[in-house]
C-alpha cells in the first residue's frame, strides 16, 4: 500500500495511467507544499511536482515496487527542486549587473544652479528667518529643538519659518 494512501495497494497489474491518476488525486497538494517550501515559489513548485508525476508515469514499468511510488515521487520532487535551485544560483551568478542610474550632466548642472539660487536667496533673508529655515529643512530639527537652539518660543519659530519661506518663494520666483 502507498504510504499514507487510503486506496487499495498499487499492484503491478495497474496500468500507469490509473496508478498515476490515483497518486495525483491523493498526493498532489502535499507534494506541491513540499516543493514550495524547497523552491520558495508556488508556480515553480507546481511545475516541479508535475515534472515528477510525468517522470514517474514514464518510469512506471521500471518501478521495482509500485507500492513505493509515493516515495519515488517525493524523491523526484526533492531532486527536481534541487535542480531548480542550482539553476537559479547559476542564473543569478551570471546575470548582467544593472548599471547605476547616473544623472545626465545637464541634470547635475541644473541641480547646482538651483542649489546656488537657494543659497543666494537664503543669504538675503533676515538672520532669524534664515536660521529657522536652515535648522528646520537642512538640520531636520523639530520646532521645539529649533526654539531651544535659537533661544526663542515655538510660536516665534513658526513665525520666522513661515515668513522666511514666503520671502524665499518670492526671491526664487523672481530669478526664474
Amino acid at each position: 500500500m502507498v504510504a499514507g494512501a487510503t486506496t487499495a495497494p498499487l499492484s503491478v497489474e495497474w496500468d500507469a495511467d490509473h496508478a498515476v491518476t490515483e497518486l495525483y488525486r491523493e498526493h498532489y497538494r502535499p507534494l506541491v507544499r513540499l516543493a514550495a517550501l524547497l523552491v520558495r515559489d508556488h508556480a515553480t513548485a507546481e511545475e516541479v511536482v508535475q515534472d515528477a508525476f510525468v517522470a514517474m508515469h514514464n518510469a512506471w514499468r521500471r518501478l521495482r515496487d509500485p507500492n513505493k511510488a509515493l516515495s519515488y515521487l517525493r524523491q523526484a520532487v526533492v531532486n527536481k527542486a534541487r535542480s531548480v535551485l542550482r539553476h537559479r544560483a547559476v542564473v543569478e551568478k551570471h546575470a548582467p549587473k544593472a548599471l547605476p542610474d547616473a544623472p545626465s550632466a545637464e541634470h547635475g548642472a541644473m541641480n547646482l544652479l538651483e542649489r546656488e539660487a537657494v543659497i543666494r536667496a537664503l543669504r538675503k533673508l533676515p538672520t532669524r528667518q534664515r536660521e529657522a529655515i536652515v535648522l528646520r529643512y537642512y538640520g531636520d530639527l523639530s520646532e521645539a529643538q529649533i526654539a531651544d537652539a535659537m533661544g526663542i518660543s515655538r510660536g516665534a519659530v513658526k513665525s520666522h519659518t513661515s515668513r522666511g519661506i514666503s520671502a524665499l518663494r518670492s526671491v526664487l520666483e523672481q530669478t526664474t
